[in-house]
Parts: structure tokens; C-alpha cells; sequence
């Protein structure tokens, strides 16, 4: 559970951040990991459905590190969120980074 903050874990993670932040990348952006960290991409396309006002949109800005809206403003047609999440999952002697393309 603490691989991402160990000494093995943080290149990846500093990888996704900025100012300390989570950062969202575009569909075709990625992030940049020196060669010798190169790992493999596990995607996945998350769809989010539910009625107006219960947090789809607060649940993807948390998973994304970023401030949920204050207000509630209905989501007009569909928002894409691409994030990056890197693990080591147990088991395995190699990292993964995880896409996921979360559709809200």
C-alpha cells in the first residue's frame, strides 16, 4: 500500500504531478517517464451514470486530486477525464500505469 511514497514508487508519481497537485492529461497526452522507468499502460473507460446532483462529478474531480465544484452545476452531454494512476500490484515485480478515461 505505501509503494507510491517509497523511494521505488515516487519517480512514477512525480511523473503525474504538478505543484503537488494530480495532474488531468488530455486524451492523447501521457506522462513522460525516463526510459529505464518504462512500464506498461493498463486502460480502462469508466462511465459514470446516475441522476443529476448525486456527486459524479465531485467523485471524478476527487479522483483527480482537483477541487470539487462548490456549486452544483448540471453536466451538460458528457465530460472526459483522462487520469494516470500508477501501482505495483501485489504479486507482481513490476509496475503498472493505470489510464483511466472516466466519463462523466
Amino acid at each position: 500500500p505505501g509503494w507510491l511514497l517509497s523511494s521505488a514508487g515516487r519517480p512514477y508519481l512525480d511523473s503525474i504531478l504538478h505543484k503537488n497537485q494530480r495532474r488531468a492529461f488530455a486524451l492523447l497526452e501521457r506522462p513522460a517517464l525516463p526510459p529505464a522507468l518504462a512500464v506498461p499502460t493498463v486502460t480502462y473507460k469508466l462511465f459514470l451514470a446516475g441522476r443529476s446532483g448525486v456527486g459524479k462529478t465531485a467523485l471524478v474531480a476527487w479522483l483527480g486530486g482537483t477541487p470539487a465544484p462548490p456549486a452544483h452545476h448540471e453536466t451538460l452531454g458528457i465530460e472526459a477525464t483522462t487520469l494516470f494512476w500508477p501501482a505495483k500490484p501485489r504479486g507482481s515485480g513490476r509496475p503498472v500505469l493505470f489510464q483511466l478515461h472516466l466519463w462523466d
